[in-house]
C-alpha cells in the first residue's frame, strides 16, 4: 500500500518555474525533479483547494502550467474540522495570522491522516521550531500531524552514482 502524501504548493511551483541563479534555489528545484522522476510513483498523493487557489495565482502561464501538473491528484474535502484546526493552530500561536493558508495546509492533511506533506516552505511548515508547536497543539486536540519534509527527505535513501 502507498503512503500517504499532501503536496504544498512550493512543489509544483519548483517544477515549473525558470531554473534560478541563486544556488540553494537551484539545488532545491533540481531536488525537487528528481523526486519527482523517481519518486512520485510510489506515493498516493493528495493536494487541496488551497494548493489549488495558490497554484492558480500570479502569472498566468506559470499557474496553467502548476494547474496542470495538480490535475492529476485527488482533492482532500476542506471540512469544517480542518478548519477548526487551522483557527486553532493560528489563535494559540503555531502559525502566524497573515500564514492562514499555511495552517489550513497543516490542517487538511492532518485531519485527513496523509503520513507526509512534502513542501519546501521552511519558514512556516517544515520548521523544526514551529513544528514543535504545531504537534503540541495537534495532539492537545487528539490529532497526529503528518511528517512535514522536503522532497530531498523523501529520496528514498537513493545513492548519488560516484564521479
Amino acid at each position: 500500500m502507498k503512503l500517504r502524501l499532501y503536496l504544498e504548493t512550493t512543489i509544483p511551483s519548483y517544477l515549473v518555474s525558470k531554473p534560478s541563479r541563486d544556488l540553494i534555489t537551484a539545488a532545491h528545484q533540481q531536488i525537487t525533479h528528481q523526486w519527482w522522476e523517481t519518486r512520485l510513483q510510489d506515493f498516493e498523493v493528495y493536494i487541496s483547494q488551497f494548493v489549488l487557489d495558490e497554484a492558480g495565482a500570479g502569472d498566468a502561464d506559470m499557474a496553467a502550467k502548476r494547474l496542470a501538473l495538480l490535475d492529476a491528484f485527488s482533492l482532500l474535502d476542506t471540512t469544517p474540522e480542518a478548519l477548526d484546526l487551522a483557527r486553532t493552530l493560528i489563535k494559540r500561536g503555531a502559525i502566524p495570522p497573515r500564514k492562514a493558508t499555511d495552517a489550513a495546509h497543516i490542517a487538511v492533511a492532518t485531519v485527513h491522516h496523509m503520513q507526509f506533506l512534502m513542501t519546501w516552505n521552511c519558514t512556516h511548515l517544515a520548521n523544526a521550531e514551529i513544528l514543535t508547536q504545531i504537534q503540541a497543539t495537534c495532539a492537545g486536540l487528539g490529532y497526529t500531524v503528518p511528517i512535514v519534509c522536503t522532497p530531498e527527505e523523501l529520496l528514498g535513501g537513493q545513492d548519488e552514482p560516484m564521479a
